[in-house]
């Protein structure tokens, strides 16, 4: 993996669509996912509709694009996203 600018704190990922988070309206967001099982992560618009979801592995690390209003959420809170600039 390439280097990464992290440009916000490291925050658990909510769990549910009103816990979600834009990650400081940030348009690239790291996701790891530091638990024991897979768990889905979701991408939603301001408006609370599911854009994309994903599955994110054990122990996997990824930088996903958003628009800057769309909200991360996860299944489980053991994947934390830290807003990023993986562009150079």
């Amino acid at each position: 993996m390439r280097p990464l600018r992290i440009i916000g704190a490291q925050a658990a990922c909510g769990t549910n669509v009103g816990g979600a988070s834009t990650f400081e309206n940030a348009t690239e967001v790291r996701l790891v996912n530091t638990g024991a099982a897979e768990a889905l992560v979701t991408v939603a618009n301001s408006a609370d509709t599911t854009i994309a979801t994903f599955t994110l592995e054990t122990l996997d690390t990824i930088v996903i694009e958003k628009g800057a209003s769309d909200q991360v959420f996860a299944a489980a809170a053991t994947v934390l996203g830290a807003p990023c600039n993986a562009r150079r």
